[in-house]
């Protein structure tokens, strides 16, 4: 039986894309460098500056320097830029209502998530929101799943996390527990697929079903 419900945010529980991408073109553009903005939703999810090298093979310290210019715009305007998914309140609620234990596992910096979730009335949803600090690059995805899963004193066969993306897939997996992938994220198409998702909802209805059978991905 699936308990535990981890969260990713950019692309799964927050359509935060505008922001994001608007905040990479900004620091692209500072570094002397021009892209389109559909160029750089790859930027909604991984770690920055992780990004920042393999979309565009900086160094470790010019991605460093990319970073604080995406932050220069993010922090002030970018996050701003965003909001939750259509029906997503109602979804966490109806989930909370049979009770599921739901938790944001994320590597956007946790002031800002945490942020958005109260701006949203979402915040008391959550027994746990885990993220990575303002000051460092954001931290893998394993290491935050593995952060909420001792945080909620669970079972890792008790969990699953919820994602978009092939990083989500990756951390899930690498930390022990089932993924599934939601379509309406950020993923390319047959990303998910590709990266070994253990099953994927078209929409919140699709997921709500999966998450409140008997048995989930056993």
């Amino acid at each position: 039986m699936i308990r535990n419900i981890l969260f990713d945010f950019d692309g799964t529980l927050y359509d935060t894309v505008e922001g994001i991408e608007k905040s990479a073109q900004y620091a692209l553009q500072k570094l002397g460098i021009s892209a389109q903005l559909e160029e750089l939703k790859c930027f909604a999810g991984p770690p920055l500056v992780d990004i920042f090298m393999e979309k565009f093979g900086f160094s470790h310290e010019k991605a460093w320097e990319a970073r604080g210019l995406f932050q220069e715009r993010y922090i002030p305007i970018g996050v701003y830029e965003s909001r939750p998914f259509p029906g997503m309140k109602d979804f966490l609620s109806a989930l909370k209502d049979r009770g599921l234990t739901l938790a944001v596992a994320t590597s956007k910096p946790l002031e800002l998530a945490e942020q958005l979730l109260r701006s949203a009335g979402m915040r008391e949803l959550f027994t746990v929101v885990h993220g990575s600090t303002l000051g460092g690059n954001n931290n893998s995805k394993q290491a935050v799943v593995e952060s909420v899963i001792a945080a909620l004193g669970a079972k890792k066969e008790d969990c699953v996390l919820i994602g978009d993306t092939k990083y989500d897939v990756a951390g899930a997996h690498a930390a022990g527990i089932a993924f599934i992938g939601v379509r309406y994220g950020y993923a390319a198409p047959l990303e998910l697929e590709t990266a070994g998702a253990d099953a994927i909802a078209e929409d919140l209805a699709q997921l709500e079903k999966m998450l409140t059978a008997r048995e989930v991905l056993v």
